[in-house]
């Protein structure tokens, strides 16, 4: 037999329960105890959509975000938020979100909050993750009763739990020493914290313990390989079985250190690394697991089940029991169920699978290679018809978008003046001072905008109701920045359900679910576009918004676009074609925006570029080759305006010190980058790169409630 099982499952629910829970919970509008019922309904009905594995993920649940779940589960807090008086939950929102609920923290004297720790993207995904803080003194200290209760939840409902948890090295490997310190020399005090660990899960009955290292699928330096076999000599206690479990790419020059490690099982993505299965087997004890990922755990399109049976059944001859079938990662970054999509177009609903329908795939899987193809002749038929369908459409590719894509020159994405030429122009038509002040673009989406953009998708106001709300918004937010002073505007984006689903619904090649949510950080929330056909742009998606904006002031006014490449890398992508080319299709769409804004006398144009990091191979070997078409696509989009338009791009949350060349060639007039989670780090970089054109560095937190103290931000 085949054992099937998951590396996790989305937590924030179909409906989003969690993210209304934990926003109600933190406007002091409920209870703990309602917070806490809620995150128990939620594994409960997660659990039994995966009742049909033979192992459930136990401790994928959070209420914000695993990597934080883990610094408090070893005892590691930040200082500023040690001897707050409230329990474990308050101080945990604290580092989360600067704050906890309303009224618990009214004894602090800084006006309620602390600085929230620093946010990250976890890996090369839409998901962030709140990094860990060390320093040499840092202790561990371990507190295994959210997990073990979570585990003790699971047995009492008849499952076979199979508890998750980060492993040692990839924690300290995501963590910032923020003393300078070697992050290294405190495994010695973090294993013992990790040994005790296991032994508490084995005493309540867990045989397997997932612990992911997805580390092992980055370049690693001898010193941190040799923490990976200092690590697990230790770790292997014989208290449980240890399942590592690696995703997000192949191993490469890992794969042997992998091999050699004294783990009762391995998990390999099977998706990014078919090439390497044969090898790992060949490589590894006769006796150890092998669990391959053979459904894409990031994607939402079905898995071609007789192409992964070709493949798979001579494994599974090799194997017999010990093969492990399972999603290639977790199914966090899919949305839940495809079931509750009732509006999406029937064709192309046909071809995607959601997290309960990627774990229905490993179970046809495992059952046509324990029982034969037979067996589940109807499930592979209707799996046939669908991806025949989706190849076949006509829908999918269009002839004048691949030949503008092959047409595509490199004077295409050169400005026509250096910068040097174009800041003095722009300096005399903007007029701007020395120190110029805007935002990033978006304004609050209030209550009225909410209830005024649903009436409208439910018909009960027309398109000029509705377009008068909007400009109602849009006055306001001019107001307001006129009263405090900026001196570049926004029109606060009051039209916008989100920077990439806006765009995207107005663009020929997409699609969008109605309920397809994917977490991203604690409860903010996304829906992905689907990005299932060649792109282009069917007309004008911003101007008119920009230009009655601009009709409200004599100063000036940004257009703000999403750009490619986070368009792109928030989206759910095409596999059927390199990302590159869906890139360069996206770029040619924005571009005739940025022109038609600019005919429209739009002077300012804020092209962001938030998630140019986040599509990074894993591999530093491999970056220059995306970097090359990721600048390039940007270029395109932003490089066809005159000298005297000023074009601004925007990141976010993120480490840009390392790709800071590539950045400074995408020749923006103006980047706006974030700095305040980092402690102003980013800022570091300008010391040492020279770096040509004009840069404001993002001095407040947008994502914590906490008010900023304007005197530290002076000093920063």
């Amino acid at each position: 037999m085949v054992t099937t099982h998951n590396l996790g499952f989305p937590r924030i629910g179909a409906k989003r329960e969690l993210k209304f829970a934990l926003e109600a919970y933190w406007k002091g509008q409920s209870s703990r105890d309602e917070l806490q019922r809620t995150g128990a309904k939620l594994r409960a009905k997660h659990w039994q959509d995966q009742a049909a594995l033979d192992l459930v993920p136990v401790g994928d649940f959070s209420f914000y975000d695993q990597v934080l779940d883990t610094s408090f589960m070893l005892g590691n807090l930040p200082a500023r938020v040690r001897g707050f008086h409230g329990d474990a939950l308050d101080n945990y929102f604290r580092v989360a979100r600067g704050r906890s609920a309303a009224g618990t923290d009214n004894h602090t004297a800084c006006c309620g909050g602390v600085a929230a720790g620093e946010m990250t993207k976890w890996f090369d995904t839409n998901y962030h993750y709140i990094v860990p803080e060390f320093d040499a003194d840092t202790e561990f200290k371990l507190d295994a009763s959210r997990l073990l209760a979570q585990l003790a939840e699971a047995k009492a409902l008849g499952l076979k739990a199979k508890p998750v948890i980060i492993g040692p090295v990839t924690y300290l490997a995501l963590g910032k020493a923020k003393d300078g310190s070697d992050k290294l020399s405190l495994l010695p005090r973090l294993l013992p914290a990790y040994a005790k660990l296991l032994a508490a899960l084995g005493a309540a009955g867990a045989e397997w313990v997932q612990i992911d290292e997805p580390i092992l699928v980055t370049e690693l330096d001898s010193a941190w390989q040799e923490a990976f076999h200092a690590a697990y000599q230790q770790l292997n206690t014989g208290t449980v079985k240890l399942l590592l479990a690696t995703y997000f790419g192949p191993l490469q020059d890992n794969l042997p250190l992998v091999a050699a490690l004294p783990v009762q099982g391995v998990h390999l993505d099977a998706i990014n690394a078919r090439d390497e299965v044969k090898a790992l087997i060949q490589a590894s004890p006769a006796e150890r697991i092998i669990s391959l990922g053979v459904v894409n755990g990031r994607n939402i399109w079905k898995t071609d089940l007789e192409a992964a049976l070709d493949w798979l059944e001579p494994v599974a001859k090799t194997l017999g029991e010990r093969l492990w079938l399972a999603p290639s990662c977790s199914l966090l970054h899919v949305p839940v169920d495809l079931e509750s999509e009732h509006k999406l177009d029937a064709e192309i609903r046909s071809w995607l699978a959601f997290a309960v329908q990627k774990l229905s795939e490993i179970s046809v899987l495992a059952t046509a290679l324990a029982q034969g193809r037979g067996v589940v002749e109807q499930e592979l038929a209707a799996n046939r018809a669908a991806i025949a369908s989706r190849h076949a459409s006509t829908r999918v590719n269009n002839p004048a978008v691949k030949a503008a894509v092959a047409a595509i020159t490199a004077g295409l994405g050169r400005r026509r003046s250096p910068f040097a030429e174009r800041a003095a122009k722009q300096h005399v038509l903007l007029n701007l001072p020395l120190y110029p002040t805007t935002t990033i673009g978006s304004f609050p989406q209030t209550k009225e905008i909410r209830l005024a953009r649903s009436a409208f998708k439910a018909g009960t106001i027309d398109e000029s109701a509705y377009t008068q709300a909007m400009r109602a918004e849009i006055e306001h937010s001019v107001r307001e920045q006129e009263a405090l002073g900026l001196d570049v505007l926004v029109h606060g984006e009051a039209e916008r359900n989100d920077m990439v689903e806006y765009f995207g619904e107005q663009l020929d090649g997409y699609a969008f679910s109605q309920a397809g949510w994917v977490q991203s950080y604690g409860s903010r929330c996304v829906k992905p576009p689907i990005l299932f056909g060649d792109i282009s742009r069917p007309k004008a998606m911003t101007v008119e918004w920009i230009s009655y904006a601009a009709s409200l002031t004599d100063k000036p006014m940004k257009g703000m676009l999403t750009g490619p490449v986070t368009i792109l890398n928030w989206s759910f992508v095409r596999d059927d074609q390199p990302r590159f080319v869906s890139c360069y299709q996206l770029a040619l769409a924005i571009r005739e925006e940025v022109l038609d804004l600019e005919k429209a006398s739009v002077r300012i144009i804020q092209i962001d570029e938030a998630a140019l990091r986040e599509g990074l191979p894993l591999r530093k070997s491999q970056w220059q080759d995306y970097l090359d078409w990721a600048v390039e696509s940007f270029r395109i989009t932003a490089n066809g305006v005159r000298d005297e338009t000023q074009i601004h791009t925007h990141m976010c949350y993120s480490e840009f010190n390392d790709i800071i060349a590539a950045i400074a060639g995408m020749d923006a007039d103006v980047i706006t980058i974030e700095t305040s989670r980092s402690d102003m780090e980013l800022l570091d970089v300008f010391d040492s790169f020279n770096y040509p054109n004009q840069i404001g560095p993002g001095v407040y937190d947008i994502h914590s409630p906490n008010i900023p103290d304007a005197t530290l931000t002076r000093q920063a």
